[in-house]
């Protein structure tokens, strides 16, 4: 077995450990009961109660796992996102589409009344060809005058048939239109039910572990996801790139953080884009549109359509990608920090820029 795969099966192994022992009445984690009066001390070959070192591992591995459940509802999220803008841009195609279909048959119906019109017009002159009407008119002066007038209706009747035929054409073609943006937004009302159900039941899962836990436990778990963060964001400063990071924020720029920052304490909701709540990539496509730069709604939308900036030319309003799969964007605010909506149970907040790692940065207004 590689080397790889040795490690990943190290870490199942500690996290089932951790559920189990999580799970179970009396868990590792609760305080030793206290040894009642006048009775004897343990005795060598009783079991030992956890360390904290021990307490901290099995702790890891829970937030190891937490990591991983949540991680897996924001890929989730972008999916469901993108399925929602999908399904709003398809929708105003379908409703285009139907305002032509509208005009197009009203149009026909016009079309067809002036072309009827023609062909009346035409069996009044009872068919006989221009040659017999010349002979057998009494002013030939006047029936040339008419006839020139017949030949000009005969192209203006062709002229209008060929209109005829045309608008029957866009008709249909409309109507293909609309059966494919019909067929698109059924497929991705698909795609976007799926998500929403991938998202619920990682939360969910990771609210059944984050339950588990007694409460001092709970807080010993987020102090080691802070003091992972910050040992992260300490890594990234000892490379030296603040010093190299000193760009200044454009005009849009500042107005995309002025309204990012403005939204901290907001709670983080999956698929929300504000007001009152915000995803990850709600409130960066948000702050950009609030400054008059509409950009796209995803996270890995963002990375693929944005223009890519490297990380030490980075300046306040540009985003920041993390993780290999874009799953997650922040806003660069200056000074080493972010402002970003993490995850669910928690709220827009201010965090290092190097907390987490880092795919790349790209800027809006480039």
């Amino acid at each position: 077995m590689g080397t790889g795969k040795r490690g990943l099966l190290a870490v199942a192994v500690a996290v089932v450990c951790a559920v189990t022992v999580l799970g179970a009445p009396g868990a590792a984690f609760a305080s030793p009961e206290p040894t009642p009066t006048g009775t004897a001390t343990p005795t060598a070959g009783a079991p030992a109660l956890p360390s904290t070192a021990t307490a901290d591992k099995n702790l890891e591995a829970v937030r190891a796992q937490l990591e991983t459940l949540y991680h897996d509802a924001a890929v989730a999220t972008d999916a469901y996102n993108a399925a929602e803008e999908a399904a709003r841009k398809q929708s105003a195609e379908i409703v285009e589409l139907a305002k032509k279909i509208v005009a197009g048959q009203e149009k026909l119906a016009e079309l067809k009344n002036r072309a009827g019109a023609a062909a009346r017009a035409q069996y009044r002159t009872g068919g006989l060809p221009d040659e017999a009407q010349l002979m057998l008119s009494d002013n030939p002066s006047q029936f040339l005058d008419g006839a020139g007038r017949v030949r000009q209706g005969q192209r203006a009747t062709k002229g209008l048939i060929g209109q005829l035929t045309r608008t029957q054409q866009d008709l249909e073609q409309y109507s293909k239109d609309a059966s494919a943006q019909w067929a698109k937004l059924e497929s991705g009302r698909k795609v976007k039910a799926a998500a929403q159900k991938k998202i619920e039941k990682q939360i969910a899962q990771a609210e059944k572990l984050q339950s588990r836990l007694e409460k001092k436990e709970k807080a010993r778990l987020e102090e080691l996801e802070r003091q992972a963060a910050q040992k992260a964001q300490t890594a990234w400063l000892d490379t030296g790139i603040l010093h190299e990071i000193d760009g200044a924020a454009s005009a849009q720029g500042k107005k995309a953080v002025q309204f990012a920052t403005a939204q901290i304490s907001k709670p983080y909701v999956w698929g929300a884009e504000g007001p009152d709540s915000f995803d990850c990539s709600g409130l960066t496509s948000e702050a950009w549109k609030s400054a008059g730069r509409p950009i796209p709604r995803t996270s890995q939308e963002q990375w693929k359509q944005l223009p890519h900036v490297p990380v030490e030319d980075m300046r306040p309003g540009d985003l920041i990608i993390y993780f290999s799969d874009a799953s997650h964007v922040a806003m660069y605010v200056g000074d080493g920090s972010i402002v970003h909506a993490p995850r669910p149970g928690r709220t827009v907040t201010l965090a290092g820029a190097g907390s987490m790692p880092i795919l790349g940065v790209v800027r809006p207004d480039a």
